[in-house]
């Protein structure tokens, strides 16, 4: 459905609450857009690349138009595999690995650094038709750490595998390893030392100003930088996959959401797929996923509002953050309760709508 009277890329965050212009989100839940009526508007694919401080006032029009043109990408790739008859898992994998490419994200070749100078990458994919799943942590040499999490689903009997084991095996695989110096870009390792000389006891996390307090910060453009996808294919499944570098900083071996089935990553026929963003312990703690897709099958919540009912506990708890959040019916929704989260939708006719600030 097209809002001739909207400005570009404004059109989604009225799609919450049936289209309805005048409805307002919660007071814990900054934006949502989606959860238009099944007969209006099916979304078949939905992207995130971090939730965060990202204000308007301090982003260049050429870094908002590269994010634009690499979240695009994402969208068109991930769609284009839907088209040609793949399944929600192989839409999936190609976003994200869109996404890991670019430095501009959190997530494989934009990587932050550990405390001690590496990168360590996480990631998780899930298959909703038969809930089969797979997951790596703590990666350092993995090109595109989601195609090693979909090795462990499709090519082992577990769904965990973490460092070097996760290596050995992805290497076993088939998977592109690199040098670990591959991950390096300039402005990843210059906010590592600006993190370390602020207070060298606490992580950081990548573009958020709010908890600064906490984690030992001062006054930066950070981000929840952790990129994701869920797809719905032409059989009515879907597929959900998340990836990140974690936090800038973080020491011992630290592990957040995005791994784990059920906190941030998860995805069943029956309920929805659904991929997280955000302060990683909060989002482990309210088993974020899960409790959404538990919503909506004990109580008959919609996505949307099981989406905004589950984002409002972190809140409460003290987690920032965001999520997307697709079901077999098509109807999307994407809450955050942060001043923005890079995000994007395509429509089963292909339309791409592209949205980074707080509307």
């Amino acid at each position: 459905m097209r809002f001739p009277f909207l400005p570009a890329f404004l059109g989604l965050g009225l799609l919450a609450a049936g289209c309805n212009p005048a409805a307002k989100p919660t007071d814990s839940v900054a934006e949502t857009a989606t959860t238009p009526p099944a007969d209006q508007t099916k979304y078949v694919l939905i992207v995130h690349g971090g939730a965060g401080t990202i204000l308007k006032s301090t982003m260049t029009p050429e870094k908002e138009a590269a994010y634009r043109a690499a979240l695009t990408k994402a969208l068109q790739t991930g769609y284009d595999q839907l088209q040609a008859g793949k399944t929600s898992l192989d839409a999936v994998e190609a976003a994200i690995h869109i996404l890991e490419d670019s430095p501009l994200f959190n997530a494989g070749k934009g990587a932050v650094f550990t405390h001690a100078g590496r990168n360590e990458m996480d990631a998780a994919i899930m298959d909703g038709n038969t809930l089969q799943a797979g997951a790596v942590a703590g990666v350092t040499v993995i090109r595109n750490p989601i195609s090693a999490a979909r090795a462990v689903m499709d090519k082992s009997e577990h769904v965990m595998m973490m460092g070097a084991g996760a290596e050995q095996f992805a290497r076993q695989t088939g998977q592109t390893l690199v040098d670990p110096r591959y991950f390096y870009t300039d402005e990843r390792w210059k906010g590592l030392q600006d993190a370390i000389k602020e207070d060298s006891t606490k992580s950081r996390l990548d573009h958020d100003d709010k908890k600064t307090a906490r984690l030992g910060g001062g006054q930066h453009d950070y981000k929840f930088g952790t990129v994701g996808c869920v797809a719905l294919d032409k059989a009515g499944n879907l597929a959900a996959g998340t990836s990140t570098g974690g936090m800038t900083n973080k020491k011992f071996g630290r592990v957040g959401d995005a791994p784990l089935i059920g906190a941030g990553t998860y995805a069943n026929n029956a309920t929805a797929g659904i991929s997280c963003t955000g302060w990683g312990e909060f989002f482990i703690r309210s088993v974020v996923a899960h409790d959404i897709s538990a919503l909506m099958e004990y109580k008959g919540l919609s996505i949307d509002e099981a989406s905004r009912t589950v984002l409002a506990k972190v809140a409460k708890l003290g987690g920032d953050g965001g999520l997307i959040a697709l079901d077999r019916q098509g109807h999307a929704s994407l809450p955050f309760n942060t001043e923005g989260m890079y995000r994007g939708t395509i429509t089963e006719d292909g339309k791409i709508e592209v949205q980074i600030y707080k509307e």
